[in-house]
């Protein structure tokens, strides 16, 4: 039985089902540059992110191989098979800056055969050539596909987001637009009535009332607030203003009925503004009032337009964060309403939005405009798997010492059969052309490999859940 520092011999170098093809001379290479090693139960063999300096071979004993995830040791293999191996699995691959990636202990007292990593490039690179060169051509000629898909994937993205933008903006604008246009006729006829109501028919005292009248109709009419009334009040309301203005030969009244209810006008105000100014000059009076609560209606229009042409702003520079740090102390509520903003003409009449915040929870530290990017995949998924009609659920959670961000649709859910290989880079359930399989796989390292996080899946018919798991304490930032 070999013991610690010991070579193995060609012959036994042959009883591995990684040398068994060997021939003498190539057994007698690796022969000479190894050594066999033991390890302690509980001991590592090696750990994921030190210098992959060795590649190792197992002889007796049982092993274990785990991946570090958001802080914890996931056991992804464990085996006594005679013959397996780890370590330096990539050396052969030098224009790549090797690490351990995964970890490697010992359960049970172990011998492994240790082989220095260069000793292990030299024999890929000379004895397999021509695998070699297939090797590293499928792992670079991946890998770039990966990043070009991927860009291609962030502009695409992007145009739709673009184009969800410029609708959700040309809708206020539009109104801004019109309500201008409006208001400038307005004035121009408040102009026009004061010129008759002051030409001298009316006296001092009176004009004076209708002025204060006229504060209060702007008063009154920018204090309304949304419609309470049912459609059948609205209308009996205003054919009750327009009887007393017919009644009173205010010429049109039907026309002017509807302005005036708009800004919380009755016929008991309009009697005492009758009673201020004298019928004479009542027909002016009701218009140049109908015309200032008109304006400031256009006003409170173009206030609500331009608020939300500002907000739309805001949240594309929320969005974006163009204009901040890359990683930052960040309140995911911001970032998940910068994202339903930037998605709002992606969310179909049929869609229905479930927003369940945890206003309590933390600012964490995060790159902020890299969880936008994953939020924009799920949310994306989710709206594309409901199609015209569902419930789209955002919720926030704390689970200890981490925060839970949840997006839920009710759409028809992921295939059992399916589920396992859904954060593969370039696997995709949508048709040819229309996913590129790679949403799943960046959020994906974005969450687990950027920020130390987890991100999982429930699905059953009518009831998918994503749940993005980041941790709250403050961690050092990860390099791209």
């Amino acid at each position: 039985m070999p013991q610690d520092g010991d070579r193995l011999t060609p012959d036994e170098l042959r009883t591995l089902f990684l040398f068994e093809r060997l021939d003498a001379e190539q057994l007698d290479v690796l022969a000479g540059k190894g050594r066999v090693v033991h390890r302690a139960a509980g001991a590592p063999v090696y750990t994921e992110g030190d210098p992959a300096t060795c590649f190792f071979v197992l002889l007796s004993g049982t092993i274990s191989l785990s991946r570090r995830v958001h802080g914890d040791d996931l056991e992804v293999n464990r085996t006594e098979q005679r013959g397996v191996y780890g370590g330096a699995t990539q050396a052969f691959m030098t224009s790549v800056k090797q690490l351990y990636l995964n970890s490697m202990h010992a359960v049970t007292d172990v011998k492994v055969y240790e082989l220095p990593a260069e000793t292990l490039a030299y024999a890929v690179r000379e004895w397999f050539p021509m695998a070699m060169h297939l090797l590293e051509g499928l792992f670079f000629g991946l890998r770039n596909q990966q990043t070009v898909v991927g860009e291609r994937e962030r502009l695409l993205a992007l145009g739709s987001l673009s184009a969800g933008l410029t609708h959700e903006l040309n809708n206020p604008a539009a109104a801004a637009v019109r309500a201008t246009s409006s208001l400038r006729d307005r004035v121009a006829g408040m102009r026009h009535k004061l010129a008759m109501i002051a030409d001298g028919r009316l006296d001092g005292s009176r004009l004076h009332d209708l002025v204060e009248f006229q504060d209060a109709a702007v008063k009154r009419a920018a204090a309304v607030g949304p419609a309470t009334r049912s459609a059948l009040a609205t209308a009996d309301a205003e054919d009750a203003l327009g009887d007393w203005l017919d009644e009173h030969g205010v010429a049109g009244g039907w026309d002017l009925a509807p302005t005036l209810l708009a800004g919380d006008i009755d016929v008991d105000w309009l009697e005492r503004v009758a009673m201020a100014v004298g019928d004479d000059n009542l027909d002016p009076a009701v218009r140049w009032l109908t015309y200032t609560i008109d304006t400031e209606l256009l006003m409170g229009e173009i206030d609500d337009a331009v608020t939300r042409i500002s907000g739309l702003v805001a949240a594309a520079k929320q969005y974006s964060q163009l204009d901040r740090a890359p990683y930052q102390t960040v309140d995911v509520h911001d970032l998940l309403d910068a994202t339903l903003t930037m998605l709002a003409g992606k969310i179909r009449a049929g869609v229905r939005l479930v927003k369940e915040y945890d206003h309590d929870l933390p600012q964490i530290p995060a790159y902020a405009a890299e969880l936008n990017q994953v939020w924009t995949n799920l949310l994306d998924n989710a709206l594309a798997a409901m199609g015209a009609e569902g419930t789209l659920t955002v919720r926030t959670e704390r689970d200890g010492d981490r925060l839970v961000v949840e997006i839920g649709d009710t759409g028809s859910g992921i295939p059992p059969e399916v589920r396992p290989r859904i954060f593969e880079p370039f696997y995709t359930t949508k048709p040819v052309g229309e996913g590129t399989g790679l949403g799943l796989d960046i959020s994906y390292r974005i969450v687990v490999n950027r920020h130390h996080g987890d991100i999982r899946v429930e699905s059953r018919p009518g009831d998918t859940r994503f749940r993005v798991v980041l941790p709250i304490a403050p961690d050092a930032p990860v390099a791209s």
